[in-house]
């Protein structure tokens, strides 16, 4: 553990472990609205957003912004009607996004691996700056869980009983939406946008398989998310391989362990 002398290594843990934490709680409500492709597509519209704004001599950042919550708008709004399905939606705003980004990234007059940075992402590069967003971001996403809870847990659970009472239930999509495409914008540089995806999805799908109330799939998903993150950072300045891909593989084993050991499998298969 001698690589936390160093304040880059510190800073990556930091915003490591916020951005795990955060994406692996706002990944629950993914998992269970079974829309998991609108996280790449929201990732993929940052990418190209921030491409687009670089192309035109602006900061990358603004025009992730635009990209993740105008993708997460238009997504959101698509996948609640009746005649787009979230799948047919979400593919429809990924191939235009995806396609923009391309674009962009072929007319960018500086070298291409500047613009691919922020796909794959440099978790070493994050500036305390950036941790102090995303501390923001996650005190906005605890307080969204915390006033809300009992409205988050009947939307998740039981959607349309939610609608016809009156919850607030397009309120509660739209809110999480709009926390995720803040967070895949804040962080893609230091994130990357293939990281982000993994970090929301994985650990969701790894407390699924061992919690049984949602509260304490909120907390397990954000520590598998975190954990991924420093077991991540430990392989990879052991074995000297990428962060970002030893974080996904991390996340990855995770969920091969709770699957084996899941109490939901082993019911199942007694029934």
């Amino acid at each position: 553990m001698d690589w936390l002398q160093y304040e880059f290594m510190q800073r990556a843990l930091a915003m490591g472990l916020l951005s795990g934490a955060t994406c692996g709680v706002l990944g629950v409500f993914i998992a269970l609205w079974r829309i998991g492709f609108i996280g790449i597509c929201i990732s993929h519209a940052a990418f190209a957003g921030a491409l687009l704004a670089l192309w035109g001599g602006l900061p990358a950042l603004p025009g992730a912004l635009i990209g993740s919550v105008g993708a997460a708008s238009v997504a959101g709004s698509l996948t609640r009607k009746a005649t787009f399905t979230p799948d047919a939606a979400v593919s429809i705003i990924f191939s235009v996004m995806l396609s923009l980004a391309i674009l962009a990234l072929g007319m960018l007059p500086a070298s291409q691996t500047d613009g691919l940075t922020f796909l794959w992402g440099n978790l070493l590069t994050a500036q305390w700056s950036d941790i102090a967003v995303m501390g923001g971001i996650t005190v906005a996403l605890v307080g969204f869980l915390w006033f809300f809870f009992k409205e988050i847990q009947a939307t998740l659970t039981q959607r349309e009983a939610a609608e016809a009472m009156g919850l607030p239930v397009k309120t509660i999509y739209y809110g999480s939406l709009t926390l995720l495409s803040l967070i895949v914008a804040f962080s893609l540089q230091s994130i990357g946008g293939l990281l982000i995806y993994a970090l929301m999805v994985t650990p969701a799908v790894t407390a699924l398989q061992l919690c049984s109330s949602l509260k304490a799939t909120f907390w397990s998903a954000g520590g598998f998310g975190a954990l991924s993150v420093v077991i991540g950072l430990v392989a990879s300045t052991a074995w000297a391989i990428p962060t970002g891909v030893a974080i996904v593989l991390s996340a990855t084993v995770l969920l091969m362990v709770a699957y084996v050991i899941s109490p939901k499998r082993h019911s199942f298969r007694q029934s």
